[in-house]
């Protein structure tokens, strides 16, 4: 799964307003690995990814057996690369992939995936992902920044929504330079992925 991911394309000009960091193909792996085959929320599912990009995360689940996945994105060039990586790994038939923002998105899906922006750009930028989440999706499965202070934040404000997390799992994210105020090669994130009981 690793090494399928990390054959996908990534986007070619990433806007830094938008956060539009790739998710590394070792911490999607894993978090797709930990959703389908710890808590059976892959398999014949039909998945979401909010904030697609690319679409490493959606594909990864088309990989591993979801019924129908789809992914929005208000960036026209990464969706248009989210369409082009499907096809080239044969999920034409199983994806959908649209151009807009996250709000245009309703109805309901098993499972719902979202590397959001943490809000470091613009400020509370990651609540909308949370909120929208929890209104579409059974079973949410979200990366956010690390620290005891965010975890709390980010737990009490689920539970103010309506949903409930089942479990937190503590990974490492490495992010290249990609950005001119990026002042270091590599940048060492300390994040949670959340796994989230929404309301549906």
């Amino acid at each position: 799964l690793e090494r399928a991911l990390s054959s996908i394309e990534v986007n070619p000009a990433p806007k830094a307003y938008l956060e539009q960091y790739a998710t590394p193909s070792t911490v999607a792996a894993d978090a797709l690995h930990l959703a389908a085959y710890v808590f059976d929320d892959i398999l014949d599912k039909t998945v979401m990814e909010l904030g697609c990009g690319t679409a490493r995360l959606g594909i990864g689940a088309a990989y591993l057996g979801a019924n129908e996945v789809f992914g929005v994105d208000i960036d026209p060039v990464a969706v248009k690369i989210a369409q082009k990586n499907a096809n080239l790994m044969n999920f034409k038939e199983k994806t959908n992939w649209i151009v807009g923002d996250i709000d245009v998105v309703c109805g309901n899906f098993d499972t719902v995936l979202q590397n959001p922006p943490f809000g470091v750009q613009k400020r509370c930028a990651d609540r909308r992902f949370i909120v929208k989440s929890l209104e579409l999706g059974h079973t949410i499965y979200s990366f956010h920044k690390g620290g005891d202070s965010n975890r709390a934040f980010i737990k009490r404000f689920i539970e103010e929504h309506g949903g409930k997390i089942t479990n937190i799992f503590p990974v490492t994210m490495e992010i290249p330079r990609m950005f001119k105020f990026h002042t270091k090669k590599k940048q060492i994130t300390h994040v949670d992925l959340y796994r989230i009981e929404g309301k549906n």
